[in-house]
């Protein structure tokens, strides 16, 4: 099961936990209130596995592709992790599962805070356009995931601040109207 937490104010190494202490947990309800769809499945039968199969026609995802993330195995490594770890948002979902390895997505809340959400093998994770996020693996330096996208994939992330745009704006009225 999914786990998640304000995080502290602490600048150092972005691959640690960050907890506050005591350690703040957020919920799935709470993550939910944001936009944030959680999903447990199987990863070592992604492949096959109906469940997947079931939401990729239930939520229209028709293209996909897996990227693993680590120093060996993604060109531009460095440059590709300070990049994920900048705060952005995107104009559609962001659709992520956890193939193997783990790592973090980080989320604001509605007050602006950040929320860290440990992601492992078989965690899948929806962040709603217009969300600001960012992510960074953990300790272990490694995850292998499946990208899923509505139609052709689009990689455009806009470094904050991005309120202008009409995603963050209608996220920002989904935020108003749970409230």
């Amino acid at each position: 099961m999914v786990e998640a937490w304000y995080m502290d104010e602490s600048q150092e190494d972005q691959r640690a936990p960050h907890r506050l202490q005591p350690n703040c947990a957020v919920s799935l309800e709470q993550l939910r209130s944001l936009g944030v769809v959680y999903r447990k499945l199987d990863a070592d039968n992604y492949e096959t596995d109906p469940c997947l199969k079931e939401i990729r026609r239930a939520e229209n995802y028709s293209w996909m592709d897996i990227i693993t993330i680590h120093k060996d195995k993604l060109p531009n490594y460095e440059e590709k992790i300070k990049t994920f770890y900048e705060e952005h948002l995107h104009l559609d979902d962001e659709i992520r599962y956890v193939l193997d390895g783990s790592g973090y997505f980080d989320v604001r809340d509605q007050d602006d805070k950040w929320i860290r959400i440990s992601m492992e093998k078989g965690d899948m994770i929806t962040l709603p356009a217009g969300i600001y996020h960012r992510f960074t693996l953990d300790e272990n330096n490694y995850v292998k995931a499946m990208r899923l996208f509505v139609g052709e994939p689009v990689w455009t992330a806009y470094n904050r601040p991005a309120d202008d745009f009409p995603a963050r704006k209608q996220y920002m009225k989904f935020l108003a109207e749970g409230a």
